[in-house]
């Protein structure tokens, strides 16, 4: 906006050198009233980009809330389809996450999730491990940030309602909870 200022100043002075005036009447009455003017737009542009950035960061939270619930949920899954797929008598959860991704248990390697996803919302920080006499039944976020989401949960996630932050909203895998249609189709590694 200064820069318009600096241009209409520009423009009366190549006026005046055309039409051979000797004095430049810059009007300098005007001239604070248009600065106060301008501080004045300016002042009221920032507030408002402040509101729209206000705005914008809680729907990144939201996208990200939503992300960290999907996610979680596949590893859930998946903890439960390694569980249920064991192929000796004895059933056993994963050891470390990355056997969710390459299960070396059976003569062709199967594959429980596709990668190991990242934590949407603790985005450098490793996932939380729920674990069981060493082996792992569930994952959580390890931010410690409110979360904004706080109704409208799947009912086995009811108890993410009161939860306090992210870390309190653990996604865990008890035997029996998978159904046929819930169940992850694996794949062979190619």
């Amino acid at each position: 906006m200064i820069f318009i200022v600096e241009r209409l100043v520009l423009l009366k002075m190549e006026v005046a050198m055309l039409t051979g005036k000797k004095t430049l009447n810059l009007d300098y009455k005007n001239k604070g009233f248009t600065y106060i003017g301008l501080l004045a737009i300016i002042v009221i542009a920032g507030i408002g980009l402040t509101g729209v950035s206000v705005v914008w960061h809680q729907d990144m939270q939201r996208e990200r809330e939503k992300e960290l619930l999907f996610i979680g949920e596949q590893f859930r899954l998946a903890i439960g389809h390694y569980y249920e797929d064991t192929p000796s008598g004895v059933k056993q959860f994963p050891k470390k996450l990355e056997d969710l991704v390459i299960d070396n248990r059976f003569p062709v390697v199967r594959r429980h999730l596709r990668k190991l996803y990242s934590d949407p919302i603790g985005r450098n920080k490793p996932w939380g491990l729920v674990t069981q006499q060493g082996q792992i039944i569930g994952v959580y976020s390890l931010s410690v940030q409110t979360p904004t989401k706080k109704s409208g949960f799947e009912p086995m996630y009811e108890s993410f309602k009161t939860a306090s932050e992210y870390s309190d909203w653990k996604f865990i895998y008890s035997p029996g909870t998978i159904t046929s249609n819930t169940l992850i189709t694996s794949q062979s590694a190619e």
